[in-house]
């Protein structure tokens, strides 16, 4: 027999992480929503990499 996490669990880690990571973590989510919206199922690396080198500036 598994366990499954809560609820409350499961977004824990997003919650105790540092800003950037969530601004990262959400911008990342949102592009992906955007793309699966549009079925657009092409990679998004270069999207990805451009989010996380504004956030570190």
């Amino acid at each position: 027999m598994s366990k499954v996490p809560s609820l409350s669990s499961i977004d824990e880690p997003f919650k105790n992480a540092p800003p950037e990571i969530q601004r990262i973590v959400t911008q990342v989510i949102k592009i992906e929503k955007d793309r699966l919206d549009k079925n657009e199922l092409g990679r998004i690396n270069e999207d990805i990499l451009t989010i996380v080198k504004e956030e570190v500036q």
